[in-house]
């Protein structure tokens, strides 16, 4: 349980203790806003009912980072890859590099990776070949798959639809996009991941419309904090910072919207986390 003084860093009107666990599989807990207090952020976000984070590692030095952390905190597992941004900087080193990543127990999937055609920090060219990598190292590894894809739904479903047969299974973190690339990803019996995106009534209204379409056997939810802070908080924060103590304020926007109680939708989130990421049962607390 969080101390009083962590507690004092969240209103008390944020202070949302849900019915039941919940996990957040995207959380960026080695981005450097969190140095300074992490350890009151993991105490906050327990207090919370978040006893699950996966760390995401979307670089070699961030997935070092967020197994270092998977180590250290109970509750706390890891992912590695090469986010598409970074593409350009894949090699043989790096590839061995990541393999070795994929067989510690911390790990729990291959990512982030996948393709961004919105910004282009890496060439489309630079980014597939990366991707199609990882897609091999989690045919190797057999690890799940945590995909990001920005504005490239028809070229992503296109090398999935390729690999599909050999890769295990896959979540498309952060859903953003449109009802066609929606149903394209379910096509392929993918997961999609949610986050406090579709609290934002300038850009995500038109999740709102899609979020019953996803069966709760392939719906999970995500800070992807310290990004994302939902728009539906009761109280202000002092800063932007988002962080996995939130992730209820999402699950309940979401429930919202699916027509489901929170209970309901916190169950079927966690039960389907824990079968995708393969990790222990988390029993229900007190």
């Amino acid at each position: 349980m969080a101390t009083a003084d962590t507690d004092a860093f969240l209103p008390e009107a944020l202070q949302f203790r849900p019915s039941a666990p919940l996990i957040d599989i995207g959380a960026n807990l080695t981005h450097e806003s969190f140095g300074r207090d992490l350890e009151a952020v993991i105490e906050r976000a327990q207090a919370a009912q978040v006893t699950t984070m996966i760390v995401t590692g979307t670089d070699l030095a961030h997935a070092e980072q967020a197994v270092a952390l998977a180590k250290q905190y109970s509750g706390l597992y890891a992912t590695a890859g090469v986010h598409p941004h970074d593409a350009s900087h894949w090699n043989d080193d790096l590839s061995r590099s990541m393999a070795a990543l994929h067989a510690m127990p911390e790990v729990v999937a291959v990512g982030e990776c996948g393709l961004d055609f919105n910004r282009n920090f890496s060439t489309p060219q630079q980014q597939e070949r990366a991707f199609e990598a990882q897609l091999a190292l989690a045919v190797e590894s057999g690890l799940p798959l945590f995909l990001h894809e920005r504005d490239a739904g028809q070229r992503m479903r296109e090398i999935l639809h390729a690999w599909r047969d050999d890769i295990s299974q896959a979540v498309v973190h952060c859903f953003t996009a449109d009802r066609d690339t929606l149903f394209g990803y379910l096509d392929l019996d993918l997961h999609i991941g949610l986050t406090g995106w579709i609290c934002d009534e300038r850009r995500g209204h038109h999740l709102r419309s899609l979020v019953s379409d996803i069966p709760l056997t392939r719906l999970m939810v995500e800070t992807d904090c310290p990004y994302l802070l939902p728009r539906n908080l009761p109280a202000k924060l002092k800063g932007r910072r988002h962080e996995p103590a939130l992730l209820p304020w999402i699950a309940r926007e979401i429930a919202q919207w699916y027509g489901i109680s929170d209970a309901a939708l916190g169950a079927a989130t966690t039960q389907t986390a824990q079968r995708f990421f393969r990790l222990p049962t988390t029993p229900l607390e007190e």
